[in-house]
């Protein structure tokens, strides 16, 4: 893997080659015990199968050991219909009562796990679920495994809601990933400039309260600090580490890790307005064909395919404008994303919502 290139994925992906080297200090911070989640959102994997859970609903980070280390014997292939049916037929309950919140790919078995919600609203209960590439489906128990977890100290209050009466509790956690030892997390605090990036060490002692991160919104023409990263991924331009994050409507912003000190406030650059009325929903950084490329899938603007290329020379968006900024492609075969993780070096698995409906778990190749 050759990291020298002006613009690399290197930092992203360095969890798929690093996977199995595991710090015996990880292990030990791990206790067992019932992991009390009230919540199970944002899902990231460390190393040797350790999962990241965002529990926006009780404020805090769960790391759980799958004890999921046997690794893929091949590539493989998921190719499940119907995949929110028979989650919800292993729960117990019927598909429209439950709704899966996200999924991620282990890198070293390629099995997949989603978060669901079992039921709508405060009441409903946390769910991890296990899928491998045969079809076999099981709940992945929180009663009796090896966890560690971190409270977020200035989080939303569980009344507070926005203009538009929806909970800022439940955007406490966006999305989380893991890069070199620490937990990169995005979403909202209870504070004046509400969008925060919190890095957070692993093994976790104690959360900051992370960096306030504001944007020029060129659709919008102004700055922004209280909108939260829907989705980012860690990147690595001109061989500084970045987090490259999407917002509504859509703000592609870029911020420099080494910016993003706790009680800082920083402001992002902004390489590309994607078009409004429109929700990122999640980003994978791939290689092909000696390119570099983001992948972005987005609740009514499709799939987007986004060229890195020079990506270091950009600027940043300072005017009112409206689709400008890095290059994409929308790739049209791909309708109906609504998760997307990496499955390998050269596929993509994605959660899609066919015509009859129903969810179904998919891998396509990489475009």
């Amino acid at each position: 893997m050759n990291c020298k290139s002006p613009v690399s994925f290197c930092v992203m992906m360095a969890l798929f080659f690093t996977a199995t080297a595991l710090p015996a200090d990880y292990a030990a911070s791990l206790k067992t015990g019932k992991a009390e989640l009230q919540s199970a959102g944002a899902l990231a994997f460390g190393p040797q199968g350790i999962l990241f859970v965002g529990d926006s609903r009780g404020a805090a980070i769960f790391a759980l050991d799958t004890r999921d280390r046997t690794p893929a014997s091949s590539h493989n292939s998921f190719d499940i219909s119907g995949i929110d049916q028979k989650v919800a037929g292993l729960l117990g309950t019927a598909a429209d009562q439950i709704l899966i919140n996200d999924l991620a790919v282990n890198p070293i078995s390629q099995k997949v796990y989603l978060s669901v919600s079992r039921g709508r609203g405060p009441d409903a209960l946390p769910v991890i679920v296990r899928v491998d590439t045969s079809g076999k489906i099981e709940e992945f128990s929180l009663d009796n495994v090896a966890y560690a977890s971190v409270s977020l100290p200035n989080a939303p209050g569980l009344e507070e809601t926005d203009r538009r009466g929806q909970s800022r509790r439940l955007e406490t956690i966006t999305d989380l990933a893991f890069v070199d030892d620490r937990v990169f997390v995005a979403g909202l605090s209870n504070e004046e400039f509400a969008s925060k990036l919190r890095s957070i060490p692993f093994p976790f002692k104690n959360a900051s309260e992370g960096t306030s991160v504001e944007i020029f919104h060129g659709a919008h023409g102004r700055f922004e600090t209280n909108a939260p990263v829907r989705t980012f991924v860690p990147y690595e331009i001109d061989g500084e580490s970045h987090i490259l994050a999407a917002y509504t409507c859509t703000p592609l912003v870029k911020f420099p890790v080494s910016a993003l000190e706790p009680g800082a406030k920083v402001i992002g650059t902004t390489i590309a307005e994607l078009g409004n009325r429109n929700r990122p929903l999640d980003m994978i950084a791939y290689e092909k064909g000696g390119m570099h490329f983001i992948l972005m899938n987005n609740s009514s603007r499709g799939v987007m395919k986004i060229s890195m290329q020079g990506i270091e020379d950009y600027e940043g968006i300072t005017t009112r404008t409206d689709i400008t900024g890095v290059s994409y492609e929308t790739i049209e075969n791909l309708k109906g994303v609504e998760q997307l993780d990496r499955l390998n070096s050269s596929d993509a698995l994605i959660l899609v919502r066919a015509d009859s409906g129903s969810l179904d778990l998919k891998t396509v190749a990489l475009p």
